[in-house]
């Protein structure tokens, strides 16, 4: 009996990961489509704020809050969008970002930092962090990862 592999199979993809593919080639069309730096920074914000606005409640808090935090205490990064979740960049590199619990159906949210974030200890440090709730000592610690991320 032959049998077909899925499209999962076929290409090693889920749905969820083509839709995530799909939304960065679009934010990239956006991006090349934005004239003026003001322009460009403030459509940024405002997709990335309009992402987290989608996401369902207990997804949605969590990103607010941490938007509120890198707006405070890392100032210089920029808000915007990146997989289809918000982000925050410094000289156009993502340093950090938000993924949603429901993005690929995981029972955790995930505040996760690229390489361009100072994060630095030693010969090895995590890069990715679940938030399953926020408490005080978890706002407390993103706030910390955040500071430190943003040099």
């Amino acid at each position: 009996m032959v049998t077909r592999a899925t499209d999962a199979e076929a290409d090693g993809f889920t749905a969820e990961e083509r839709a995530a593919m799909k939304e960065r080639a679009a934010e990239l069309r956006a991006q090349k489509g934005r004239r003026g730096a003001a322009d460009k920074a403030a459509a940024a914000e405002a997709d990335a704020l309009e992402k987290i606005a989608e996401m369902p409640e207990a997804d949605r808090v969590v990103a607010e809050r941490v938007h509120a935090i890198v707006r405070e205490h890392a100032p210089d990064l920029a808000p915007r969008t990146w997989y289809g979740q918000p982000a925050y960049a410094k000289d156009g590199q993502v340093v950090c970002f938000f993924q949603a619990a429901s993005k690929f159906g995981t029972r955790y949210a995930t505040l996760g930092f690229n390489e361009s974030a100072a994060l630095d200890d030693g010969a090895m440090w995590p890069t990715a962090f679940a938030i399953a709730e926020l408490t005080d000592d978890v706002v407390a610690r993103v706030t910390d990862l955040v500071r430190r991320a943003a040099g």
